[in-house]
């Protein structure tokens, strides 16, 4: 989902640092209540899984271009739903950024726009699990319908914030509109998928009950 180099340019990029500042700030509250939680170390040891697998999904795993952007499996619900919100933000910011800096420095001046694209889907699943998840359901016992409205909600996010960036940078030509829609097309066909990987690292974490690091929403009640 990075933002193709040359799309915002000039004074809007200053816009994304903005959003990004804006992102890091909640991410902040995030992680002190996860410290509250579970402690220090067990919010370590998650952030460590998963800046190392946001790593995976954005490096190893398949990725292709398409339209103004590019389309990678990130499983931004997946790793909320094992990792809890703090660790999944900071996995998604620092993985980004481990990229940038050692294989692909030319993103880094789109760092606050992919950022932002990323982190804000993340909050927005945050605040429907919260809203929709009934407070006696551990994660491991979710249905594919409510996993689905997650990866739905996080994958829109995502094509959304595209679509934003895209628009700001090139405004709304024809040209502009179709590519924006090419890459959401591409983009949402992976909730074909997520929805499945959720359920299935659902179904195994029931083996990890009583570990410290899994959130505790992954086998006990609100």
């Amino acid at each position: 989902m990075h933002i193709e180099p040359g799309i915002v340019t000039g004074a809007k990029i200053l816009f994304s640092y903005g959003t990004a500042a804006a992102a890091a700030t909640y991410s902040v509250k995030l992680i002190v209540d996860g410290l509250r939680e579970k402690g220090l170390v067990s919010l370590a040891v998650r952030a460590v899984i998963a800046t190392i697998s946001v790593f995976v999904f954005f490096e190893i795993m398949p990725h292709f271009a398409v339209g103004v952007s590019e389309v990678h499996f990130i499983l931004g619900s997946t790793l909320f739903l094992l990792l809890g919100a703090a660790p999944a933000a900071i996995g998604l910011a620092l993985g980004l950024l481990i990229q940038g800096v050692f294989f692909a420095q030319i993103d880094l001046p789109q760092y606050g726009m992919n950022i932002t694209t990323l982190l804000v889907p993340l909050f927005a699943i945050q605040a429907i699990a919260s809203r929709t998840i009934a407070g006696s359901t551990a994660y491991v016992d979710l249905t594919y319908r409510q996993v689905l409205l997650l990866s739905t909600t996080y994958q829109g996010g995502v094509v959304a914030w595209v679509a934003f960036w895209a628009i700001l940078g090139n405004g709304f030509a024809a040209s502009n509109i179709a590519s924006i829609a090419t890459f959401g097309v591409a983009y949402m066909s992976v909730i074909l998928l997520e929805p499945l990987v959720d359920l299935v690292v659902l179904a195994l974490a029931k083996n990890l009950k009583g570990s410290a690091f899994v959130t505790p929403r992954l086998h006990n009640a609100a």
